[in-house]
């Protein structure tokens, strides 16, 4: 079952056809009993989470999907990069807490490890010192693999967008583009896909970054530089 998506109808849609239906009630005895299993399954999960500390692991639709560590170095380096100008930034500005990679998000019905997200000020004030499971982020960026693509352009980017993530950034190593998505009406709209220009944040006020300096070190210094 991991990895399996079904497209459904929209909500809307869905509603209507569930409400015109004799089976209704039925349809939502069973709703209950398996998000009532699926949540049992979730509390042990986290209760359990000190087990997956070698490995980078989320919990999505009652499945724990666990990915090996280390990853590849295109993958590391992207993260790293990205991660030094956006965590250099938020800190200089005071806007709030970045996270990357082993930081577990916990969104209405799974649960997360993003390579990078940013929470705003209100929740990162709220943050303790050892708080393991943290709430939905205002950005967050994935950098596909062949292991997580569908994952992270199919179920997460539905998840981001209906849990309220106000910008999710997709990377690509292998094309070195990056898609950034803005979420207006619970959906996300395209920005831009692009592997040149500058790229500019809608919800981390004043961030704007070099595309070139999230894939080359030397260009990543020269914008630290000017951050600075």
């Amino acid at each position: 079952m991991s990895g399996f998506t079904i497209e459904l109808p929209p909500p809307e849609l869905l509603s209507q056809m569930i409400a015109q239906s004799p089976r209704a009630y039925q349809y939502q005895r069973m709703l209950d009993d398996l998000l009532r299993a699926e949540q049992d399954k979730r509390r042990q999960f986290h209760e359990s989470l000190a087990r997956y500390e070698g490995c980078k692991v989320e919990f999505i639709y009652g499945e724990i999907i666990e990915e090996p560590i280390p990853v590849k170095k295109t993958h590391l380096d992207i993260v790293k990069l990205l991660l030094k100008l956006l965590d250099t930034f938020v800190q200089l500005h005071v806007l709030g807490y970045v996270a990357y990679e082993k930081a577990l998000i916990a969104l209405e019905r799974n649960d997360y490890e993003p390579d990078i997200c940013f929470f705003g000020q209100a929740k990162a004030a709220k943050f303790q010192p050892t708080q393991t499971v943290f709430p939905v982020p205002d950005f967050a960026v994935e950098v596909l693999s062949p292991e997580s693509q569908k994952r992270d352009r199919v179920t997460k980017f539905d998840d981001y967008a209906s849990n309220g993530v106000f910008e999710y950034w997709i990377i690509d190593p292998e094309t070195e583009t990056i898609e950034q998505y803005v979420l207006e009406q619970n959906r996300y709209r395209l920005v831009v896909k692009t592997n040149a220009g500058i790229l500019h944040s809608t919800t981390i006020q004043g961030f704007e970054v070099a595309v070139r300096a999230i894939f080359d070190q030397q260009e990543n210094l020269a914008a630290l530089r000017r951050m600075l």
